[in-house]
């Protein structure tokens, strides 16, 4: 099951008419990289839920057929049923055996046949994918102890003199059709109160699989652009122009990502950037790490949400600085 319902808020406006999983990256649906992924370790019958702009997954996907996977697609409204809400939603395609869940917004080439051998090893109920956070970035502690998972902190890890290096979750699990004896009918709640929490409470088993291996989340826009950067490896300049996309001779265009459609003019200059479909850079306009889309579409949206950053309206377009 890969998880597409969420509402990408923080990557507003580049979510403005699509969900966060179906925002390109690199000329392919970011959920899309997650399907290609886990057929690559035998998961080819895939089922994904919606909520937020449903029909937006449902164009970048289609029948799977291009991923080379078959999708069945689950709905979830009127409202977000939270994770353990989604598997519920999900039941009939999941109780009949072992099965994989994993985030629609990363970017991984973790070993998820390791981590299956690891939960069948372990007998696990289910098992964690986890990876070590050095740098202590902002994601939730998950604690270990002999392989097995004994918690969760509820804020953010905090770096001192004697911590050690804690461990964070990649979004991707393996579970046993019993976890559906934790996760009640109709449950809208996320899945560690409702299943993790009580099943360690239980003595269930719950392995701990620690993962190598690249791993990125593209949550927010600055990560988008760094994330997009680093995987066109060593490309120079590093550049990235979607389908459709005309830049001037005359325009100075790097480290950027252009989506499709895009028109760039003479004496152009933009640096470190990314530019929305149908975006059209007037001449003498100069640009550096900013994310730029149409200004009707800001315009007809209801609402910026509050987690966006925060943009300002340059004739035709909307600008969001990065640096905030």
């Amino acid at each position: 099951m890969i998880l597409a319902a969420g509402f990408g808020t923080r990557l507003f406006p580049l979510t403005i008419d699509r969900t966060k999983p179906a925002i390109p990256f690199l000329g392919k649906p970011l959920v899309g990289y997650v399907a290609e992924y886990i057929a690559k370790f035998g998961f080819t019958e895939i089922v994904v839920n919606l909520h937020h702009q449903p029909e937006s997954v449902k164009t970048a996907l289609g029948d799977g057929s291009d991923f080379g996977v078959k999708i069945e697609y689950t709905l979830e409204e009127p409202q977000i049923f939270g994770t353990a809400g989604a598997l519920d939603n999900a039941r009939e395609h999941l109780e009949n055996d072992t099965f994989l869940i994993i985030n629609g917004k990363i970017i991984t080439d973790i070993d998820i046949s390791a981590a299956l051998e690891t939960h069948k090893r372990t007998g696990a109920l289910a098992t964690m994918v986890l990876k070590p956070n050095p740098d202590f970035e902002k994601f939730t502690e998950v604690h270990v102890e002999n392989k097995r998972i004994t918690g969760f902190d509820s804020g953010f890890p905090v770096m001192n003199e004697n911590s050690p290096v804690p461990f964070m979750f990649t979004g991707i699990h393996i579970l046993e059709p019993r976890v559906f004896d934790y996760i009640p009918r109709g449950v809208y709640s996320d899945i560690v109160p409702t299943f993790y929490r009580p099943a360690i409470a239980d003595g269930e088993i719950i392995s701990a699989h620690i993962a190598d291996g690249k791993w990125f989340e593209l949550s927010t826009i600055p990560r988008y652009l760094e994330i997009s950067l680093k995987m066109l490896n060593g490309r120079q300049p590093k550049l990235f122009v979607g389908k459709d996309s005309i830049i001037s001779s005359d325009a100075h265009v790097e480290d950027s990502v252009i989506w499709d459609g895009v028109s760039i003019n003479k004496n152009v200059e933009i640096v470190r950037s990314i530019v929305g479909d149908g975006v059209s850079i007037q001449s003498g306009s100069r640009y550096e790490n900013v994310a730029i889309v149409r200004a009707d579409m800001v315009r007809a949206h209801p609402e910026i949400p509050q987690k966006a950053l925060k943009g300002a309206f340059d004739g035709d377009n909307y600008v969001v600085p990065l640096d905030q």
